[in-house]
């Protein structure tokens, strides 16, 4: 098996994941876009937590989540980030937190960038 020689200088992508309410989702994909984002996927989430379920008419419910996947350059990384911090933070009606981390290969993609 050959031994994983991949520096920390060698990643040249990350990923950026964006947890933001329902239906925020592609608002903030076209926010990434005009920052320097490709594109993004987009993944339907329900919140599981004693604060986010709320009982309705004795039926429990539970807050409806987006998950949002952005592969990027890692030069694009930081202004992709502070710009959907600051269009969909957790001071937005989004109420999104944004992380990322780093991405050391990618396979099956035209890298178009």
């Amino acid at each position: 098996m050959a031994k994983n020689t991949k520096k920390e200088n060698d990643i040249i992508h990350d990923l950026i994941l964006a947890v933001v309410n329902h239906g925020y989702s592609d608002d903030l994909v076209s926010c990434a876009r005009e920052a320097g984002a490709s594109g993004g996927t987009i993944i339907n989430a329900r919140a599981k937590a004693h604060e986010w379920v709320v009982n309705f008419f004795g039926i429990s419910t539970q807050e409806e989540k987006d998950i949002i996947l952005l592969l990027v350059n890692r030069d694009k990384k930081v202004s992709i980030m502070k710009t959907l911090s600051e269009t969909h933070g957790l001071n937005s009606k989004a109420k999104g937190i944004v992380f990322s981390l780093p991405v050391d290969g990618v396979m099956g993609m035209i890298n178009n960038e």
